[in-house]
């Protein structure tokens, strides 16, 4: 990882001197980490908003970015971002603007990069387990019934809206479901 403008400051990586304080939470990370690679951390739909989904781990384990899907079921999410991270974790590099096949029910998904302003907002335990931003994470688009992304004129408004659009900085972002705590 030396050619690699990020550098990895996991707990795994160093010690703080504080793995005595950790929660369950992290400790399930760090164990999943440790033993696959990535965790799959799931943040389910409430009555604060629609559920999302993340990884822990690629970027320390692979090299890759971290990988963030949001809208779904949050059990088929962490289906696809496993798939996703067996992909990164046999050597296919993901980055901004690719789509990939087969990851959701045979069709598509677009990946595009987080602005870092939204780490806070969206990724608090991978900054835990990173002890701070930045570390690569890229959204991960899902199509509508005609193969459109969120990100495109034709998509309809209820796709568009479907999924936040964290490429784009935190102020520019189209207010809605995504950017009521902000």
């Amino acid at each position: 990882m030396t050619d690699d403008p990020f550098r990895c400051r996991c707990v795994l990586c160093h010690d703080y001197g504080d793995r005595d304080a950790a929660d369950g939470a992290d400790l399930r990370i760090i164990e999943n980490v440790g033993r696959h690679g990535w965790h799959v951390a799931m943040v389910p739909e409430d009555e604060i908003g629609p559920g999302f989904a993340y990884t822990i781990g690629l970027a320390h384990t692979h090299g890759g970015p971290e990988l963030a899907m949001f809208g779904l079921d949050v059990h088929a999410m962490h289906r696809m971002l496993n798939r996703l991270g067996a992909m990164s974790a046999a050597g296919t590099v993901l980055t901004d603007g690719q789509r990939h096949s087969d990851v959701v029910d045979g069709r598509q998904v677009g990946l595009r990069q987080v602005d870092p302003r939204w780490y806070r907002t969206f990724f608090g335990r991978a900054i835990g387990f990173y002890r701070r931003p930045p570390f690569p994470v890229l959204q991960v688009g899902w199509p509508d019934v005609d193969d459109r992304f969120h990100w495109e004129e034709q998509a309809g408004a209820r796709h568009q809206e479907s999924q936040p659009q964290l490429w784009l900085p935190p102020g520019e972002h189209p207010v809605g479901i995504w950017t009521t705590e902000l």
